[in-house]
Order: C-alpha cells, then sequence, then structure tokens
C-alpha cells in the first residue's frame, strides 16, 4: 500500500508538469491548429536561463525561495520573448501555407534551439542547486514521503491551471481567444485582433513552458540542452490522449500520463518478470 501512495505522488508530481506542458500545446493547436514541436525547447530554455539567474546571484546572500522567486521571473520573460519572436518570424508567414510547411518549420525550430542552448551553455549536464529544503516528510509512520519541492510543484500546477481556466473563459482576452479560434476572420471584423491575440497565446504558453521547466529543474536537480524534448513528446502525447485544444482535456492527459508512467514503473516489472 505504501508504495503504490508513493508512485501516486510520483505520478501527480510528474503529471502536473506534463499538463502545464500540455496546455501550451492545446493552447496552440485550438487557435492556428499547429502543433509547435518547439514548444518542449521552450522548457529547456527556461530551466537554463532559471539556472543562470540562481548561479550568477549564488553569492548574493538571497534566501533559496527569493533565488527561485527571481530566476522564475527571467525565465519567463526569456521564453514568453522567445516564444513570441518564433510565432512572429517562423509561423506567422506560414500560416496560410499547406500544413506540412508549418509542421516542418517547427521541427526545424526545435532543433535550432537545441543546437543554440548547447553553444551557448554547452552540451554537459549543469546540476541545479537545491533552492529549496530537501528534507522529506512522512504522510504516515515509515509510510511515503513527500518533499517541499513536491509540495510547491502540486500547489503551483492548481494554481496556474486554475488562473488559465478563469482567464480563458472569464476575461475579455479569453473571449477574443475563443472567437479568435472559433473564426479568425470574423473574430476581425468584431474588433478582435487576431494577430495580437495568437502572439498573446504564444506568450501564455511559454510562461506555462517556463514554470514548467523550472519545475522539472528542481525535482530531478538537473538540466541540459536536450532535456526539452522527452517531456514535450510526452506532454504532446497527452494533449492528444485529452484531445488537443481542449484545455481541460490537456489537464486531464497531462495528470493521467504521470500516474501511468509512475505506476507503470513501480509496478510493470513485477508484473512481466523484470521484462
Amino acid at each position: 500500500m505504501d508504495i503504490f501512495v508513493q508512485q501516486i505522488i510520483n505520478g501527480l508530481v510528474l503529471g502536473s508538469m506534463y499538463a502545464l506542458v500540455a496546455l501550451g500545446y492545446t493552447m496552440v493547436y485550438g487557435i492556428i491548429s499547429l502543433i509547435n514541436f518547439a514548444h518542449g525547447e521552450v522548457l529547456m530554455v527556461g530551466a537554463m536561463v532559471s539556472w543562470t539567474v540562481v548561479t550568477a546571484l549564488a553569492d548574493s546572500g538571497l534566501p533559496g525561495w527569493a533565488l527561485l522567486l527571481i530566476s522564475l521571473v527571467a525565465a519567463i520573460i526569456a521564453c514568453s520573448a522567445l516564444n513570441f519572436a518564433i510565432e512572429k518570424i517562423a509561423y506567422r508567414p506560414l500560416r496560410n501555407a499547406p500544413r506540412l510547411a508549418p509542421l516542418i518549420t517547427a521541427m526545424g525550430m526545435s532543433l535550432l534551439l537545441q543546437t543554440l542552448a548547447m553553444i551557448i551553455w554547452k552540451p554537459n549536464p549543469k546540476p541545479y542547486p537545491p533552492l529549496l529544503p530537501t528534507d522529506v516528510m512522512f504522510l504516515w509512520a515509515e509510510g511515503p514521503v513527500i518533499t517541499v519541492t513536491q509540495i510547491l510543484i502540486l500547489a503551483t500546477t492548481v494554481i496556474v491551471l486554475a488562473s488559465l481556466l478563469w482567464l480563458v473563459n472569464k476575461t475579455k482576452l479569453g473571449r477574443a481567444m475563443r472567437a479568435t479560434a472559433e473564426n479568425p476572420k470574423v473574430a476581425g471584423l468584431m474588433g478582435v485582433k487576431p494577430d495580437f491575440i495568437i502572439s498573446m497565446t504564444f506568450v501564455i504558453g511559454a510562461t506555462l513552458a517556463a514554470i514548467a521547466g523550472i519545475m522539472w529543474a528542481l525535482n530531478y536537480g538537473t538540466i541540459q540542452h536536450s532535456m526539452g524534448f522527452l517531456p514535450g513528446l510526452k506532454a504532446f502525447t497527452a494533449a492528444v490522449f485529452g484531445g488537443i485544444g481542449n484545455l481541460t482535456g490537456a489537464m486531464v492527459g497531462g495528470v493521467l500520463l504521470g500516474l501511468i508512467e509512475a505506476i507503470g514503473a513501480g509496478y510493470l516489472g513485477d508484473l512481466t518478470g523484470g521484462v
């Protein structure tokens, strides 16, 4: 029972990170029907920028939580600017092109960002400093454990996802996003600026990716230039699993994928005799 509960906790933490990235995929697809395969690399850039800021301020005497907040703001700004530029330079000129052209462009952008990150930050893995207390807390005596970092990841994910749903369903920007997704030309006639809305969608997706990248770095303690590929691929799978273009589905798909992966890792070996 203890192992099962522990794997549930691990799965929820992992699924939370997948859900944040999957939301970026599904928001962009819902607006312009584009699979942004560079989205995983935006996560990587967020983690790298955060690591750079934390390393630069390591001797400043600031507490870990302050370093985390400062690096989070820097990562969000960098990722938002990056995704805004990607949409404007790489995707916007191909908006009316055949579907294959933006898809290939997205794959090329992913490889380009990986290569640039390898040049800027070097290819070797980098340890991400533990900014939060590393003590574990037992849910009950000698039972499953949870860390402060995992609690922060779960709480942040709930707050971010609730805020996103409020933004999309209750605000003027959210209504404009839904109108643009329904019909950009008609939305333009009603006073909505589709180009601006699409850019804002990319910026919001980049913000989610930056948060997920820092969560990933905090949870696993290491980063490198290729770290975004696998989470990005799994988050895309989660978005498709939940019905790509559906925000709630992307959240559920991410959490379910994390749970399946964690429970599978805990029990599949025993069930298959080690296969």
